[in-house]
Order: structure tokens, then C-alpha cells, then sequence
């Protein structure tokens, strides 16, 4: 599921919650009957919408929205002032800057267009006490907004829970749900028995899944046998919320069952049962981990807008916007049930690794986080690497390698990404993402699931320095033949086993995607769930620009994804690292 383009110390959640129930803010519209700025001729108006996203005791995150309710302008600038200490620390889609207690906002030149009936939003990060309120005043290129300014953030949501206890990290003193038939799959296998008691992910991949596809456990089936598991103390149960409408616009394999336009669909068939079912008080000692929509909203980033690795159906959902409603939606009903923690899917470092995916794919994912009533405290972590192959270290070479006065970063593997392996990149993106106006103590999931490579046979050192690429190629432990390759991957072995806190900010290692489950088939096997048959599962196949036209390096004679694929996991267990 790749689709690869070149082109610490946590604080308490509760008080996060807590603080943001504080938040109140007046609303109302009002119209200032003067200048608008120097480039308005005629009376003009504004409104401001500040909305306080999240505050704790040590700073908050604010997102403002001005709209121009007079003569257009071509630049604007907005001011107001702190009353409790505040002072800003970021801001992003405006130049914020601050002078005491008094603040403006800037245009950032892209933005500085307004005309009549239009707005413009922008965000801070700002430190304080926990006492944050809605600014009294607000003037716009000088004119007051007279009343203009509405709150609070979560927009009305009569089933929002009340402010609840979750837990920092839901992995820590908690046991994981191992999912039964996934458990009596491995069990069948010569030496499955070794690793069919560990936890995978349960995937609810389509409307008929929620109550149990082809007589299989439906959603309520397994949190009942998770009540079993869980006994006296706390366990986490994972599932990978997977439907969206034109599921996974650059894969075919992955396709799902609805149509790019039935977001209607999404919501009420899919999203919304799933919502009732996890807000079930009977439930609510279970500690659900949910892994949003993956290979979703990344493809946005790189398979589409004229891109060399963009597809027709990439450059539709971007247009119609139904990745980011949908994801957005999820997230919000889902984030009702105080037990849920939501993990959005954050692509890997073999596909958003590159410069120019790094910080867009961050700013879509924040765009997806406030859309459709969800805030960014809807949002737990995220998870990298789901379903993919990426090695967590590369322990033979590092980025800030040269050999012979060249970079690592120009070797045909590594091909100019900043990173080398999936540990440094979530890491780092994690950073990224904050920046960007998520919370501050958000954790990352990494699938390392099949990303062991090698088994006892893996490289102990690095390449010859005869160059820089057989420095790395001798070195490196991910034998893919292309960072692009994602299904079915030959030679691959099952990696780190499921742990909680393995690394700082890091909330686990996980085994979301279950071993020995194909990814998809290597020719076309007619199916009705909506999955296609897509070249990169041919182990023919000459390639594409998403893996700069090399073989696929699949594993001949897979079923469709999802399906039971004894050879791969076989071939999981040989090359397994750590060893079983």
C-alpha cells in the first residue's frame, strides 16, 4: 500500500479535556461602517469566527476565520489584544506577531484577496495558563468588528461526551485483543502456533463487515470475546475503519465498494452504525483503538494535481473533497465515545518522506482533523507504515552519511528522502504534525507487522564504499526492489512483536495489518466487494512512475486482499526479525 512520489514527555489528556469544556465565547454579526483598508473604496464589514481548539495549563491552539462583509480587498491585516498573558509562540496561513498584549494577524499573500462574502483562515499556537477566552475586540485594516465573533471550536454536537478520562498512551498496562479467526488462520500454519497469539487489527472494510461478512465475527462479536479477553484488567482493541468512497484512488487492489460520490452512504451505512455500536455502554471498559481510513488523504498529496504519479480517480477525490469530509466525519462521530482513541493513517516514510509531501501531507491531514465537526482533540496519534514493508531501522547507513564526498540522500535507494527508515521518520513527522496545530502530547503507531526483513540472515554492517550506492544497497535491511512496491512483497519477514512506549513518541509497535493476509491478487479474480486487480500485485509487471518503473517484486499466485495467502505468511515467519 505504498505509493511512493519524489516530486518525550506527554502531558494529561483529562486536562486537556477539561480546559477545552471552559471555553465559551460570545456570538453574533456585526458590521463595521467604515474603510474596509486602503484598497476598499466603499463601507465594508466584517465578522470574526475565534475559535479556541484546545487549551491546557501552559498554552492553547486557536484557529480565527475572517470573513469580508464589504467592498473586496486585495491584503488585510487583523488585530486584537490578550487579556490573560497569553503570547504566541506559531502561526501558520498568517503572519502572526505580537507587541504586549496586542496581536496581528497578517496575510500570507495567497490569501490577501478578499472579496465581498468571502473568508480567510489561519491558526496559532500561543503559550497561557489554562484561562484563555474569545478576544473582546477585533479590528480589520483598522475597523472594529462591532460584535463580530462566534465560538467555541467543537461546533454544536448534541452527542458529544463529557469531559472523560483516557489515558496517554491507551497501549500502556494494557493487554491487546487477539482476534480469533485471524489467531485459528496462523494456528493452521506449520509453526503458526509461534505468533497466533499475537494482536493484529480487526478490518472493517465494508457495510457488511460491521455485522459479520459470510458468516464471519461482525464488529459487536469481537468487542464481546474482547470482554472475555479483557478480564479484571485494561485491554486494547484495534480497528481499522476502511470504506471511504473511492477507496484508494491509486490502487486498484484496494478499491472499495462506494462510489466516489457516496459520501451519503459513508456516513449513514457505514460510520454511524459502527458509532452506535462503540458507544454502548457495555463497552466502555474497552480501550478502542481506531485506524483511520488508510492510504487515504496522502494520495491527495501525491497521486494527484498534475503530478507524474497521478491517476484520474486521485485528481476526482481531490476535487470533490470526500476523502477530507469523510475522514473528518469519522473522527468526529467516532471521537463521541470517550473510550475511543483515533489514530488518523499517515502513509510511511517511503512515500511522504520526500521534501515536498512532508509538510502538505501534515497540513492535509490538519484540514481533514477540523472538517465535518471534528477538532484536532478528536485526533489520538497517528499511524505509519499500515500494511507496508518499510524497515523500522536501518542501523548499516544514516541520512547524514557521505561516501566519497556524496550524500546517502543521493543514492538510488534512498533517492533524496530525508529519511532512511519508518522509527525516524514518525519521529520526525510527529514533530511536523504539532507544528501544524495538532495537541502536543499526540503518540504514533507504527505497523511492524511485515517490515523484519532478513531474519538471521540480514546484513551486519555496511555496504562497500565503493560508492555510495553499493554503501547502501550492501547495507541496507528493507530488500524491496523499490521504495514504491507494496504488495505482496517477496522476501519480506514479520518485524518487531507488539509493544507499548518502544521508543519516545512512540505509543506502540503494532500489528495492525495481519500477517499472511494478502494484499492483493496477482491477476484478476472476479469478487464482490468492490477490489480490482492492479498490476503492482503481478510479479510481472514492469512497474509505473510510483516505483519508478521497476518489477513489482509480488509474490505470484495471491488471492484477493484480505484473503487468506498461506505462502506469504510463510514467508513472514523464514524472514522474520526478530527471529521466532
Amino acid at each position: 500500500m505504498s505509493r511512493t512520489s519524489r516530486t518525550t514527555l506527554r502531558r494529561s489528556r483529562t486536562a486537556l479535556i477539561a480546559a477545552g469544556a471552559l471555553v465559551a465565547a460570545a456570538a453574533g454579526s456585526a458590521a463595521a461602517v467604515a474603510p474596509f483598508g486602503a484598497s476598499a473604496a466603499a463601507a465594508a464589514g466584517c465578522s470574526v469566527d475565534y475559535k479556541i481548539q484546545n487549551q491546557w495549563n501552559g498554552g492553547l491552539t486557536a484557529s480565527v476565520t475572517v470573513k469580508n462583509l464589504g467592498a473586496a480587498v486585495s491584503g488585510w491585516q487583523l488585530q486584537w489584544a490578550f487579556s490573560g498573558g497569553e503570547k504566541v509562540s506559531q502561526g501558520w496561513n498568517a503572519t502572526v506577531s505580537q507587541s504586549g498584549t496586542a496581536v496581528t494577524a497578517k496575510d500570507a499573500g495567497y490569501n490577501a484577496a478578499l472579496a465581498t462574502g468571502s473568508s480567510a483562515t489561519f491558526g496559532f499556537n500561543a503559550t497561557g495558563n489554562g484561562n484563555s477566552t474569545v478576544p473582546a475586540t477585533f479590528k480589520l485594516n483598522g475597523v472594529t468588528c462591532d460584535g463580530g465573533t462566534t465560538g467555541p471550536t467543537d461546533p454544536p454536537d448534541p452527542t458529544d461526551p463529557p469531559a472523560g478520562e483516557q489515558a496517554d498512551n491507551p497501549y500502556q498496562g494494557a493487554k491487546v485483543y487477539v482476534n480469533p479467526e485471524w489467531s485459528a488462520n496462523a494456528a493452521a500454519e506449520p509453526g503458526g502456533s509461534r505468533v497466533a497469539n499475537q494482536p493484529t487489527g480487526v478490518w472493517l472494510d465494508r457495510i457488511a463487515a460491521i455485522e459479520g461478512a459470510n458468516g464471519g465475527m461482525g464488529l459487536r462479536d469481537h468487542l464481546d470475546e474482547a470482554l472475555t479477553q479483557k478480564g479484571s484488567g485494561e485491554l486494547v482493541v484495534q480497528l481499522v475503519i476502511y470504506n471511504l468512497p473511492g477507496r484508494d484512488c491509486a490502487a486498484l487492489a484496494s478499491n472499495g465498494e462506494l462510489g466516489p460520490t457516496e459520501i451519503g452512504r459513508y456516513k449513514t451505512e457505514y460510520i454511524d452504525p459502527i458509532a452506535a455500536i462503540l458507544a454502548d455502554a457495555k463497552y466502555a471498559g474497552l480501550r478502542i483503538v481506531t485506524t483511520v481510513e488508510i492510504d487515504s488523504l496522502p494520495n491527495l498529496v501525491t497521486n494527484a494535481g498534475g503530478r507524474p504519479t497521478a491517476t484520474p480517480a486521485c485528481d476526482v477525490m481531490k476535487a470533490n473533497g470526500n476523502y477530507v469530509k469523510g475522514v473528518g466525519y469519522a473522527l468526529n462521530k467516532l471521537g463521541d465515545a470517550p473510550n475511543v482513541y483515533n489514530y488518523i493513517d499517515a502513509g510511511h516514510h517511503g512515500w511522504i518522506g520526500w521534501d515536498d509531501n512532508f509538510g502538505p501531507s501534515a497540513d492535509i491531514f490538519h484540514q481533514a482533523a477540523t472538517a465535518e465537526g471534528a477538532t484536532v482533540n478528536d485526533v489520538h496519534g497517528f499511524i505509519t507504515n499500515t500494511a507496508n514493508y518499510s524497515a523500522l531501522k536501518e542501523e548499516n547507513f544514516s541520512i547524514d552519511d557521505t561516501v566519497n564526498g556524496t550524500s546517502v540522500r543521493q543514492s538510488k535507494w534512498v533517492d533524496w528522502n530525508r529519511y532512511t527508515d519508518e522509527l525516524s521518520f514518525a519521529q520526525a513527522f510527529r514533530n511536523e504534525l504539532v507544528s501544524v496545530g495538532f495537541n502536543s502530547d499526540i503518540g504514533m503507531l507504527i505497523d511492524t507487522s511485515r517490515n523484519g526483513w532478513g531474519g538471521a540472515n540480514r546484513p551486519t554492517g555496511p555496504g562497500a564504499s565503493t560508492s555510495v550506492d553499493t554503501y547502501v544497497e550492501g547495507g541496507r535491511y528493507d530488500r524491496r526492489i523499490h521504495l514504491g512496491n507494496w504488495c505482496n512483497q517477496a522476501g519480506a519477514g514479520l518485524g518487531e512483536r507488539p509493544q507499548a512506549a518502544p521508543e519516545a513518541g512512540i505509543d506502540a509497535y503494532v500489528w495492525m495489518k495481519p500477517p499472511g493476509e494478502s494484499d492483493g491478487s496477482s491477476k484478476a479474480i472476479p469478487n464482490d466487494e468492490g477490489k480490482g486487480f492492479d498490476r503492482m500485485c503481478d510479479p510481472t509487471y514492469t512497474g509505473n512512475a510510483r516505483n519508478n518503473n521497476n518489477m513489482s517484486g509480488a509474490l505470484g499466485n495471491a488471492p484477493v486482499s484480505g484473503k487468506w495467502f498461506s505462502a506469504q505468511f510463510q514467508e513472514l515467519m523464514k524472514n522474520a526479525y526478530p527471529a521466532l
